[in-house]
């Protein structure tokens, strides 16, 4: 259990401000591929390279030992195609991590492992609307070999510059290989989940309580009636269950399936991760059955509202028929007519057509119709 604990501590420290003691990071003007982040050799868990071509990082590991890790960020075919040759990646896993847009999974070609992770970013709002963005994804694909591991990230959310860093400060757990830091990679997406999980059950929460509260908005509506936000907070729980749910295969298999590219101490330390998943998986999925339930709440109460509607109308419409009725009666030529030539007639007749209108409207008004 203390291995445990020391092993999450090393991966999930407080963030580091950008002052860090590792200030290499890749740019045209440092390397001739402007899609590398960064390339560093690893030995017996310290970098004992900066500034290397993969060529040169992979040139020093199959003579001194080690592994090699180069990070990309939405490399082209042609910036990846080099790299892809140096390290004998497959063309089917290379096209996938050039083109991205693709599910979690776990591939096996050759000696090397391919593993696809969905990155999920909360966007914040200052309030809910139909159109609110709420999670914004990306990808990170992680090729591990025996000697290396070249991580590709898609999008501008996942970076992994601060998890370089913080496993740069603990030699120990680098001296593990490239497992260590895939395993690194799959904690850090997963507690990103978990953040993630938390914001939007916020969301649901103040969406439920304006479901089920009364009164009305600004513009005079129910404060619940909105089920456009609704729908748009489901849409969005929905692309956060696509990230999530594809995943928990992969994680089982590094968890239970014996592997030679994954370290034995290493792989422990997936069922983690994978327990973990399990539990915000289990979490999206009832924010998928809780906005269902609050969407069929809301279309019932604006049902309820409209029959009330309906009600009152109905009510005041049966109202005005009585001296509409009265009025067409006496509007009609004939001579001979109740009261029709009495002094008090018209007077009579007024009374007698509000005592109705009088007793209808109590009457509606006992039942709860207006």
């Amino acid at each position: 259990m203390s291995m445990i604990r020391d092993l999450r501590a090393a991966v999930r420290p407080a963030r580091r401000r950008d002052d860090s003691p590792y200030p290499y990071e890749a740019s045209p003007k440092n390397c001739p591929n402007s899609a590398i982040v960064d390339c560093g050799v690893y030995r017996e868990g310290r970098r004992v390279s900066e500034h290397v071509s993969p060529a040169a990082a992979m040139a020093s590991v199959r003579s001194e030992g080690g592994f090699a890790w180069i990070g990309l960020h939405e490399p082209t075919e042609a910036e990846f195609a080099g790299i892809a040759q140096e390290f004998g990646l497959h063309p089917l896993a290379v096209e996938d991590a050039v083109h991205a847009h693709q599910r979690p999974k776990l591939e096996r070609y050759d000696e090397t492992l391919f593993t696809v992770f969905k990155t999920v970013h909360y966007v914040e709002h200052a309030e809910l609307t139909a159109t609110s963005e709420v999670v914004e994804t990306g990808e990170v694909m992680c090729f591990t070999g025996r000697d290396f591991i070249v991580t590709v990230r898609h999008g501008g959310q996942g970076s992994l510059r601060a998890l370089r860093h913080r496993l740069q400060d603990d030699p120990e757990l680098l001296a593990k290989g490239p497992s260590a830091v895939l395993h690194a990679i799959a904690d850090q997406v997963v507690d990103g989940y978990m953040a993630v999980a938390g914001a939007v059950q916020d969301d649901i929460d103040e969406v439920e309580i304006d479901v089920f509260s009364s009164g009305t908005n600004s513009k005079g509506s129910p404060k619940g009636g909105d089920a456009g936000r609704i729908y748009q907070l489901k849409r969005e729980v929905l692309e956060f269950k696509r990230a999530v749910s594809p995943l928990l295969r992969p994680m089982q298999l590094l968890s239970e399936r014996p592997m030679r590219l994954v370290d034995s101490d290493i792989q422990k330390y997936f069922r983690d991760v994978a327990d973990h998943l399990a539990r915000v998986n289990e979490q999206v999925l009832s924010f998928d059955d809780l906005l269902n339930s609050i969407l069929q709440a809301n279309l019932a109460q604006a049902a309820v509202a409209q029959n009330e509607d309906m009600r009152k109308i109905t009510a005041w419409a049966a109202i005005f028929a009585v001296p509409t009725m009265i009025a067409g009666i006496y509007g009609m030529n004939f001579d001979y007519m109740p009261e029709l030539h009495w002094k008090f007639g018209y007077p009579a007749m007024m009374l007698a057509t509000v005592a109705i209108c009088v007793g209808i409207h109590r009457g509606f008004k006992r039942n709860g119709w207006l």
